[in-house]
């Protein structure tokens, strides 16, 4: 049983929205030494079908995002092209906040016999949070690449990388992972 790294909502809209350069280039370089080790690496990304009726008028984050979700543009969508994702890449669509919520993550996992979860995502306070939750409820084991994470809020983020997410995961530079593996 391994691991695998999820690289969570490292799409256009969002790194152009709330990402950073810096978190961008931990993000890949985790990628590049997840690949030359063979771990697979799982890209995340939320996306909605045209109109977007799975964005419920009573869920407070994409209730009111209904309209703008449903009239992304092209490509918005999209893993970021830093990542270098290609056909055969493993890329699921979720539907909510967390990694696991209306997508076929879980499964996915299962199939690859992972039993622990190496994460980076956008943002710190939204998708990271989420997955990590309900990924340590799941009894995954779990690491948290700190520099790979990025959040709208730079105090929030570091309250989460240092008081709240060490209570479940590990959490680690890129490069203090890439040292262990």
């Amino acid at each position: 049983m391994g691991s695998a790294l999820l690289v969570m909502d490292y799409q256009n809209s969002i790194v152009e929205r709330l990402g950073t350069d810096e978190a961008l280039a931990a993000a890949t370089a985790a990628v590049s030494a997840a690949r030359e080790r063979g771990i697979p690496v799982v890209f995340v990304r939320v996306a909605f079908r045209p109109g977007a009726p799975e964005a419920a008028r009573t869920n407070k984050m994409f209730g009111g995002m209904r309209e703008r979700i449903g009239a992304q543009t092209p490509g918005s969508t999209d893993v970021h092209s830093a990542f270098g994702v290609g056909d055969d890449g493993l890329v699921v669509t979720k539907l909510r906040v967390s990694a696991f919520a209306g997508s076929d993550l879980e499964v996915l996992l299962r199939g690859l016999e992972v039993r622990d979860l190496v994460l980076a995502g956008i943002a710190t306070s939204g998708v990271v949070l989420s997955t990590l939750r309900q990924a340590a409820d799941l009894d995954f084991g779990l690491t948290v690449l700190s520099d790979a994470c990025a959040d709208g809020d730079p105090e929030v983020h570091r309250v989460l990388t240092e008081k709240v997410f060490p209570r479940q995961a590990d959490v680690v530079t890129v490069a203090e992972w890439t040292a262990s593996l």
